[in-house]
């Protein structure tokens, strides 16, 4: 294995640590990671996996449901909002949810 360089030798950094059973190319991708910020990547990707979800596999409410709220979880990271507006957000996701699913013909938030 080829030396590692200043940059990825320092003590705790992962990208060291990591960088011993990493092929090059996870190696950049490892450093294009670490140089994000906030957690806007991860919701954006979160709500197409979703949309996805909702659509391919309807039935699935409890998967929507827990993707939903990790959602709202991530939103409630980025902003660091109150209890009331995690509330608030929670019902907003589910009016969208109900709006998305029902003409999908799912009934979100109900058990039968």
């Amino acid at each position: 294995m080829a030396a590692r360089t200043a940059k990825n030798s320092g003590k705790g950094s992962p990208r060291g640590f990591y960088s011993r059973v990493l092929e090059e190319a996870e190696k950049l991708e490892l450093d294009e990671a670490h140089r994000l910020e906030g957690v806007d990547d991860e919701i954006a990707l979160l709500r197409l996996e979703l949309k996805k979800s909702l659509h391919d596999h309807p039935e699935e409410i409890d998967l929507h449901l827990r993707a939903a709220t990790t959602i709202a979880r991530l939103v409630k990271i980025k902003y660091q909002i109150s209890k009331e507006q995690k509330n608030s957000l929670k019902d907003a996701i589910a009016r969208v949810l109900s709006e998305v699913a029902l003409p999908l013909g799912i009934n979100v938030g109900t058990r039968s």
